[in-house]
């Protein structure tokens, strides 16, 4: 957060509310209603910051982008993508003695672009519409099935194992992440695995000197995903929406607290 400035660097003043029709849910509408699996996991970490968000227009401060991390995400892609022509497993993959090849389709390009495509599936019990941009998706030519690949890029001394990046308590976002993207894929009637991968890059700190050049060390980390709680919670999401009150104050949340002691002040 910060003083927000336009293309010039000139102060530029904050519209705190949305303007766009299509970001706000109207209530007793029918019409369907976008929600991305970004503001999916929102809802799940506090209803009332979704609520006003989503309901009311509130819109979120705005945050500086991941450059470091895009960069690598976009590295990445155009690494697969050269193994995605030739219909072969990556070197690296191989070497993992995984038989997966880098899935190809007409839309990849389109599922991988979060702000203008994306996958998606529309659940019909609730005309809600969940869509989010994967980073990667291979194929098991063995089962006849999806995989799920999400690239993650960090800088950490201690060694990538499965276990402990797993249970890492900033780590469980990642994993209702790749439950949501498994799910929406089955929901567009593929056949998708379990197991899903984390494609982790860590950069290294212990070289002697930078020398115009960041080393990293990759890691797969599998994950089995879990879809049976989506369903339920986008029902929930729904109910949440369609409420005549703002949801109560989550004391776990630092958004919500932020505001709330802020009105002490006025």
């Amino acid at each position: 957060m910060g003083l927000k400035r336009n293309s010039k660097g000139e102060f530029e003043e904050v519209k705190p509310l949305r303007i766009r029709k299509g970001s706000i849910y109207t209530k007793e509408s029918n019409k369907i209603f976008k929600i991305s699996r970004s503001k999916f996991s929102n809802f799940l970490e506090c209803k009332r910051c979704f609520y006003l968000e989503r309901v009311k227009g509130l819109k979120d401060p705005s945050m500086p982008g991941w450059s470091l991390n895009s960069a690598v995400d976009e590295l990445l892609k155009k690494e697969f993508d050269e193994f995605r022509k030739k219909q072969k497993p990556h070197t690296f993959v191989k070497n993992n003695n995984l038989n997966l090849i880098p899935f190809k389709h007409e839309k990849m390009d389109h599922w991988r672009n979060a702000l203008r495509g994306g996958i998606s599936f529309l659940d019909i019990n609730t005309n809600i519409e969940i869509h989010g941009g994967v980073d990667d998706i291979w194929f098991d030519p063995d089962k006849k099935e999806l995989v799920v690949v999400d690239y993650k890029a960090q800088s950490n001394n201690t060694p990538v194992e499965t276990k402990s990046y797993l249970n890492n308590m900033y780590h469980q976002a990642y994993k209702i992440q790749m439950d949501i993207y498994v799910h929406i894929l089955r929901k567009m009637n593929f056949k998708v695995s379990d197991i899903s991968y984390f494609y982790v890059c860590n950069g290294e700190k212990n070289y002697d000197k930078f020398d115009e050049k960041l080393n990293f060390t990759t890691t797969l980390v599998p994950y089995r995903t879990n879809t049976s709680w989506i369903d339920k919670k986008i029902v929930e999401m729904k109910q949440t929406l369609d409420s005549e009150s703002v949801p109560e104050i989550n004391k776990y949340c630092e958004k919500c607290m932020y505001l709330s002691a802020g009105k002490n002040f006025i």
